[in-house]
């Protein structure tokens, strides 16, 4: 009888634990500039949903993605490792014979392995040949544009049997090539496929309803996997407000801020779908979401643009604009209401974090740049930061170093092979990098150097681990 019991109330703690496991939705934005939402200080852009996630959650003011492109950002995210350890360095166009390799571990794969339901849903931009592709790397799941949304068909891709065709085209058309960038006289502009796991099933795809219907599409695996009872890990990958711009007609011309503000506002209002959601179900206790974006604003004419400020520079730069992002996490009874932090969190962090609050292990053998998180999210404003030093990559190179509030900056030109005059800043009183310390401060710029430059020769050397 004793036995029994134990056995019995073994099986009841383990099953607790098991429902008990938090669910965890990542929203992931497309060259969205630091100031371009609400509760972050945009003047026209309109974002009422996610300006309450932070007043319910918490808000980071000096949050980072590890890089400031495309393909190495993503990869920087689902690996928890700097490019110059999970390699990724550049931008994969499509039909690149490389992606994220093989035996990297994603944070999908870790969390699979625990009863996690994977799924993502928009942007990959990791390779679009088979052995590259998402449920290759730890995904039950995918659908979305497989790249950036002004990009093309590449003809090898492989084709649904019941593929949806618009515009005239025709699978002879793709399968040679005629489809694709390589039509004489044809200019990049969004004509890309959409993609159900391995297959493309649309072509081209009509953007003007994609964040809709990734919304939709992030719903569905919430509500299946709820009525399951299996924790899920959603990787919400909007192609918005990456160029072209497209909204669907009920947010055209609605924000002060153009095209590039009607995506926003209309990512806000279907991010809001979800929260509502996660609330009626009572899921929202145990469900962390987390709104960030890829990397700082293109620079753009025309309202087609973001805005980084009030920060310097943007997109592939590393002054601060294009490495910081807006962050907002929202986890109702676990995240402190209305918690504003000023501490150096990162991209890097996700995969240390969830693993963590899965009860999962990390990758044995490999070399992690995050830090866990949890301590952070749960003490709100007293939670202290666990970095010591952020690095900014670009390409193959480091250009800058944070320690605390000072940020040394080294420019890297790839063709002389050299390195401009050092920049040295305190982001505390000075975050728009306006007024260059170096020579005010040489001690300091030597310690940091030398840090820096140490750093780029150790990561080079042992990129693989």
């Amino acid at each position: 009888m004793a036995r029994f019991i134990y056995v019995l109330i073994l099986t009841l703690t383990v099953s607790f634990f098991a429902e008990e496991k938090p669910n965890f939705i990542l929203i992931f934005t497309d060259d969205q500039g630091y100031q371009d939402l609400g509760c972050f200080g945009s003047p026209k852009i309109k974002t009422p949903e996610i300006d309450k996630m932070a007043k319910e959650g918490a808000r980071f003011s000096d949050f980072y993605s590890a890089n400031a492109i495309c393909s190495a950002s993503r990869a920087a995210l689902l690996t928890g490792r700097y490019p110059s350890r999970n390699g990724v360095f550049h931008v994969y166009y499509p039909g690149a014979s490389k992606g994220l390799r093989p035996e990297e571990v994603t944070i999908a794969e870790v969390l699979k392995a625990v009863d996690y339901r994977t799924s993502i849903i928009g942007k990959w931009h990791l390779g679009d040949r088979q052995k590259y592709l998402p449920t290759k790397q730890g995904f039950d799941s995918y659908f979305g544009i497989p790249f950036s949304n002004d990009m093309w068909m590449h003809k090898d891709l492989e084709l649904a049997d019941d593929i949806k065709l618009f515009g005239g085209v025709t699978v002879e058309q793709i399968k040679s090539g005629e489809a694709g960038k390589g039509v004489k006289g044809q200019k990049r502009g969004g004509k890309v496929p959409l993609m159900r796991d391995e297959k493309v099933v649309e072509y081209p795809v009509d953007q003007t309803y994609i964040t809709e219907r990734y919304t939709d599409e992030a719903l569905k695996i919430i509500k299946e996997s709820e009525q399951r009872k299996q924790p899920y890990f959603i990787y919400l990958a909007y192609s918005m407000p990456h160029v072209p711009l497209y909204t669907s007609p009920k947010f055209q011309g609605k924000s002060e801020r153009g095209p590039y503000g009607d995506t926003i506002e209309e990512m806000d209002y279907h991010i809001g779908r979800i929260l509502k959601h996660l609330k009626s179900s009572g899921a929202d206790k145990n469900t962390l979401v987390i709104f960030t974006s890829e990397n700082g604003p293109w620079k753009l004419s025309k309202n087609r643009g973001g805005s980084a400020l009030p920060l310097k520079g943007a997109k592939f730069s590393t002054y601060e604009g294009g490495h910081r992002v807006p962050c907002v996490m929202w986890w109702p009874g676990t995240i402190p209401a209305g918690t504003d932090s000023k501490e150096i969190a990162t991209t890097l962090d996700f995969m240390p974090t969830l693993v963590a609050l899965a009860g999962a292990e990390l990758p044995k053998g490999r070399i992690l740049d995050g830090k866990n998180m949890i301590a952070l999210l749960k003490d709100g404003a007293k939670g202290k930061s666990e970095y010591e030093q952020f690095f900014y990559w670009s390409k193959k190179n480091i250009e800058g170093l944070r320690i605390g509030d000072m940020k040394l900056r080294v420019k890297y030109n790839t063709k002389t092979k050299t390195r401009a005059e050092p920049e040295l800043y305190n982001l505390a009183e000075d975050i728009s990098e306006s007024n260059n310390l170096a020579t005010q401060m040489p001690e300091k710029l030597a310690t940091m150097m030398k840090i820096l430059l140490q750093a780029e020769k150790d990561q080079l050397s042992n990129s693989v681990k």
